[in-house]
């Protein structure tokens, strides 16, 4: 809202958009595509092919009937050559379904547009899109539109901060689509019975800011909010309280404070499956980097592996120190491009030394700059020596857990100590700490029962 005039701290970072002006291009079709079973939030499919099938495109593939899961499609069609583990971007083995292209592109028998009257169809249709958070979060969309507490949500917000330097096409898919991510936009709030729609975009892309005000001058119930130029604007709980005023405690759902938020992508794909029946086969992303030869806006079919999409930009200019899926400041580094695309890609950044070279930590001079630019008014430095000294009361105590891992932390350190890894470190030592908890207690409660079986 204009209202609110206080923003979350931040910090300021070069955006260096340098690909704003490149529409986004087709990538032509490669010869194979890899396609994990892991590429959301939740229970991983399992896969519904075997090796020998043909399958076309939109054709499911892998699926769980576990609750907080998304189905996987074919990008392509063709033969499922193998069915085999590869290491993914988290680090882990997971499986793949490997698919060698027939060049047909024949579409499956299933691809219609599906007929939504209410909630109920329009969740089932969410799901059977396949779609989940394409900023970068993976959660099952269809999960998200459906909050335990419905009556007492009645926003959705439209994240298209982008805030992330290099990253813009989020940019230019909204200055491409912006008709059909409205129109999505409208079905959303008409199915899940919301009265507001906040459209919250940063201030250094005038011209979508522009393309949206224009295209709502007749939906008041809809309004276009420019975001300060800081960043993070894009996190979740960043762009909640920049828009609405609302604090989104951590732990807690946006359901919890009234809204719904969704990337401008999630929505366009939404969209489009419910024109054309198409599932999220494909993904936009923004190619750059100074040593990609010619850095672009790219739609790329979901499985490509990631040299093919380097060698559609010309390839490289130099031996790459440092490959990113995703942007600088939360993307994740690869060891190679031998990876393929996921659903929620969104850029593929790539440096050589003299950009990725990180200077040697020196000591902590308490300087207090982490806790200044902190958006969770965290204390960074605190987080650090209590886990040093594996003290998880002192982590529960600066709420370590409430970390984002926006990367401010690390970025304006003089010291260039690794503070966000460090937090990230930090929840996942109060995570496994649960777990064992929970577990212990899960034990003594049946050793209970089973004692009590003895003296019956």
């Amino acid at each position: 809202m204009s209202s609110v005039q206080k923003h979350l701290k931040g910090i300021h970072v070069d955006h260096c958009k340098n690909t704003s002006s490149l529409p986004i291009v087709k990538m032509p079709l490669p010869e194979k595509v890899y396609i994990p079973m892991v590429q959301h939030i939740g229970a991983p499919c399992q896969p519904t092919v075997a090796v020998g099938d043909h399958v076309k495109v939109g054709q499911v593939i892998g699926d769980n009937a576990a609750p907080v899961c998304a189905p996987i499609h074919s990008s392509v069609s063709g033969e499922v050559t193998a069915i085999e583990k590869r290491m993914t971007l988290m680090g882990r083995v997971d499986t793949n379904i490997v698919i060698t292209l027939d060049g047909k592109q024949e579409a499956a028998e299933t691809v219609a547009a599906p007929v939504v009257t209410n909630k109920d169809e329009f969740l089932k249709a969410v799901r059977a899109s396949g779609v989940v958070g394409l900023g970068g979060a993976g959660f099952p969309t269809h999960i998200k539109y459906n909050p335990r507490n419905p009556e007492e949500v009645d926003t959705l917000i439209l994240n298209g901060a982008e805030c992330e330097p290099y990253i813009t096409v989020d940019h230019r898919t909204m200055l491409e689509s912006a008709e059909q991510i409205i129109n999505g936009v409208k079905h959303i709030m008409h199915f899940l019975n919301l009265k507001k729609g906040i459209i919250g975009i940063e201030g250094n892309k005038p011209d979508a800011i522009a393309k949206f005000k224009e295209l709502l001058k007749d939906s008041p119930e809809i309004e276009v909010h420019e975001l300060s130029q800081q960043y993070p604007q894009g996190a979740e709980r960043v762009i909640i309280y920049e828009t609405t005023g609302k604090h989104l405690l951590a732990g807690k759902l946006p359901a919890e404070v009234g809204v719904i938020v969704s990337n401008v992508n999630s929505v366009l794909k939404i969209e489009e499956y419910l024109e054309t029946g198409m599932p999220l086969i494909s993904k936009s992303l923004t190619v750059d980097g100074n040593v990609v030869k010619e850095p672009k806006n790219v739609e790329v079919l979901i499985g490509t592996p990631i040299q093919d999409v380097i060698d559609f930009c010309g390839g490289f200019t130099g031996e790459p120190k440092k490959i990113i899926m995703g942007g600088p400041m939360m993307g994740k580094a690869i060891p190679n491009d031998d990876m393929s695309i996921l659903k929620g890609n969104n850029a593929i950044l790539a440096f050589d030394d003299s950009f990725a070279q990180i200077n040697e930590e020196t000591a902590c001079i308490n300087c207090g700059r982490c806790v200044r630019a902190c958006p969770m008014n965290l204390m960074p430095t605190a987080i650090h020596k209590a886990y040093e000294r594996d003290d998880l009361d002192a982590l529960k105590k600066y709420h370590a857990s409430a970390c984002m891992e926006c990367g401010c932390c690390t970025y304006v350190c003089p010291a260039r100590k690794q503070l966000s890894f460090i937090n990230k470190l930090a929840k996942n030592k109060l995570a496994a700490a649960a777990r064992a908890e929970a577990a212990k207690a899960e034990a003594a409660k049946a050793e209970a029962e089973k004692a009590e079986g003895g003296k019956k």
